[in-house]
């Protein structure tokens, strides 16, 4: 079995912590670290423009910090909530772009496409491995990966 560390980077308050709980053991705080990642998801909140705007600040200091093609998805949280939306989905689509990695919408709230971000990192994790170098993209589905 594959062993990944995928990094979650954000503001506080985006639900970093909220998503992790979901589908990983967040007692292992290496994992965090951005020197120890080798995939990365950058949160921000759907609902607030200042998480948004603070994402190229994270996405430079990995690309100071790793050499290589490192592995990034964008997840835009709190999608439970859009009636107090900040930032739409083409904006997270265009920033996503910008960085060379798929973006989704998640709720952590109602796991609601949660799995998806986890197995499409691990995807393109197990695809750089056997030299298919690239982020994940937006998928309607997982694929084949199965996080335990």
């Amino acid at each position: 079995m594959d062993n990944w560390k995928i990094a979650i980077l954000g503001d506080g308050g985006v639900g970093k912590t909220a998503l992790a709980v979901q589908t990983y053991d967040p007692t292992i705080e290496d994992a965090y670290r951005k020197q120890e990642g080798q995939g990365f998801i950058f949160v921000y909140s759907i609902t607030s423009r200042s998480t948004f705007e603070r994402l190229e600040t994270f996405w430079q200091s990995v690309q100071r910090v790793k050499r290589g093609n490192p592995i990034f998805m964008l997840v835009g949280n709190k999608s439970d909530m859009t009636w107090e939306r900040e930032v739409s989905q083409n904006e997270g689509n265009n920033c996503a772009r910008q960085f060379g990695c798929g973006f989704i919408e998640t709720s952590a709230k109602t796991a609601k496409n949660v799995e998806d971000v986890f197995a499409s990192v691990v995807c393109a994790l197990r695809r750089s491995r056997n030299g298919k170098v690239g982020s994940p993209r937006e998928k309607k589905s997982p694929g084949r990966c199965v996080i335990l």
